[in-house]
């Protein structure tokens, strides 16, 4: 098989066993002139690990791997370097007795491949023995490339003693790294979670974090016109605001990227599909949104500071921070605060909010699929028919449907916002426009949800026995929310929910059209 540098987003042998480069090389030339340690974090099966490739190649020398792309002419192929390539991506980590093993093992496998023969029994004197011997063999600085850096502690999140205790481990690896800064000509340390200095980093403080450098913003995964550039002869039936609603969207504060991993299997299989997520599991995630009662509605009012967004630590996880790190939310827009920055974060695109209120209606209800399926299908259907009679009995047979013991479990009587998010997730789920917390000059709409040429304005109350019934749809009348929508070519309804705990399911149901 040909050998090609997997590190420049290559797509090879997957569409019609043809070779398509992506050249990314003017950014990579740019990165190693400007600097020497770098840290890049970015969500899984986004490309950091092609990009580790890329790097060794380049510094080992192999210029013709090379042709016809950038660095090919824009750098100093008369130079090579000892690269140490550390990659904990494969296989899990369960134990601190694991990590050492592996990590020993990636040392003595680069000693050997080098002819060299390591002697320190203890792993970071280890790790700087190799260094070392690499200089003083070959005559030039190291390089030193550590792709998924932060895998063994994610592999242990829902254990905070032994993520620690992997965390320990870890930050006396990345130690030696600073120890050594005299043999070292490069650096990048890759993963998806981006850790605290002072939680991992702490010998590090010459790293410098990319994340959100908008000169590598589009470093790894696809923009449009690199897509429309690259994959032209694939590209003629394809509908690209459907492609762009699907996989594109993510912003590390430059030009919008596509997930790469989606764009090469939708042009192999020619299938909208969830092809990323279904490559990962949410667990931990869904874990914390049921344990601190989270609204999976107000996954679409968050906003962090630059301190937030890279605070995360083992001993202090923040749902938000972690669902933007994880790729389940991306930047939407930047608010300058005097010496600080707001971030206000969204889903990416159609592929990430449908999949993942897949999931959380899943784990929220602990239904079987089946079930939620059979109602998720007829809400669809109630909502394209209008048939309002269908759409209640749809959320009550829903709502009856979950056990008794995951109320207790759970204690989801005091879940305030327990009800509000199964709707919203069911309708996320369904791959519709769903708008919560929907802004109007008189307030804010609950949710509204849009299906072809129907809006629909929704409004949740929660009522006890003894409450009046109606005041839902009475609060959007004294509202008019429907007078945002009403200029627009579209049926408008409105819709009021209302709630009883202690029922455990809709105790009234009301609507009409605008």
């Amino acid at each position: 098989m040909k050998k090609f540098p997997i590190g420049i987003q290559t797509f090879s042998k997957i569409i019609e066993n043809n070779y398509y480069y992506i050249d990314k090389t003017p950014l990579i030339t740019e990165l190693v002139e400007k600097g020497e340690y770098y840290f890049l974090s970015r969500p899984r099966r986004f490309g950091k690990s092609l990009l580790v490739s890329t790097l060794i190649s380049a510094f080992k020398g192999e210029k013709e791997l090379f042709k016809d792309l950038y660095l090919e002419k824009n750098w100093d192929w008369s130079q090579q370097y000892p690269v140490i390539d550390i990659s904990f991506g494969r296989g899990v980590f369960n134990s601190i007795s694991t990590l050492e093993q592996r990590f020993k093992a990636i040392l003595d496998e680069i000693a050997t491949y080098n002819a060299l023969t390591l002697t320190q029994e203890d792993l970071a004197n280890r790790f700087i023995e190799l260094i070392q011997a690499l200089y003083n063999t070959t005559g030039q600085k190291v390089v030193v490339l550590v792709d998924e850096y932060d895998k063994p502690i994610l592999d242990n999140i829902d254990n905070p003693e032994q993520a620690l205790a992997m965390r320990e481990a870890l930050k006396n690896i990345y130690s030696v790294i600073k120890d050594s800064d005299k043999y070292i000509k490069f650096v990048l340390l890759t993963g998806v979670s981006k850790f605290s200095k002072a939680g991992l980093f702490s010998g590090l403080n010459n790293l410098e974090d990319i994340t959100l450098n908008s000169d590598y913003a589009t470093l790894c995964g696809y923009t449009e016109a690199e897509i429309k550039q690259t994959f032209t002869e694939h590209l003629h039936d394809v509908d690209f605001k459907k492609l762009r609603q699907w996989y594109n969207g993510y912003n590390f504060l430059g030009e919008k990227v596509y997930n790469p991993f989606d764009v090469l299997l939708f042009l192999k299989n020619k299938e909208f599909k969830n092809y990323w997520f279904e490559t990962g599991s949410p667990s931990f995630l869904l874990k914390l949104v049921r344990e601190r009662q989270y609204t999976t509605p107000n996954m679409e009012s968050i906003f962090l500071t630059e301190a937030d967004l890279g605070s995360f630590d083992v001993n202090d996880i923040t749902l938000e921070t972690l669902l933007f790190q994880t790729g389940y939310l991306t930047i939407e827009s930047v608010e300058d605060l005097g010496e600080d920055k707001l971030f206000y974060l969204k889903y990416p695109n159609r592929e990430v909010k449908a999949s993942l209120n897949q999931y959380l209606l899943r784990d929220l209800t602990h239904t079987t699929p089946s079930e939620i399926t059979r109602n998720r299908v007829q809400v669809y259907r109630a909502l394209q028919a209008a048939d309002f009679k269908m759409l209640e009995q749809s959320f009550s047979a829903l709502f009856a449907s979950i056990p008794h013991d995951w109320h207790r479990k759970n204690q989801l009587s005091n879940y305030e916002g327990y009800y509000t998010s199964i709707v919203y997730s069911c309708f996320c789920a369904l791959g519709l426009t769903v708008i919560a917390e929907d802004s109007t000059n008189q307030g804010q709409i609950d949710l509204t949800v849009m299906l072809n040429d129907q809006i629909f304005i929704i409004e949740f109350k929660a009522i006890a026995e003894t409450d009046k019934q109606g005041m839902a749809l009475a609060q959007i009348k004294a509202k008019n929310y429907q007078q945002k929508y009403l200029a627009e070519d579209k049926t408008v309804f409105l819709v009021g929910m209302e709630f009883d705990k202690q029922q455990r399911n809709l105790a009234f149901f009301e609507w009409e059209k605008a």
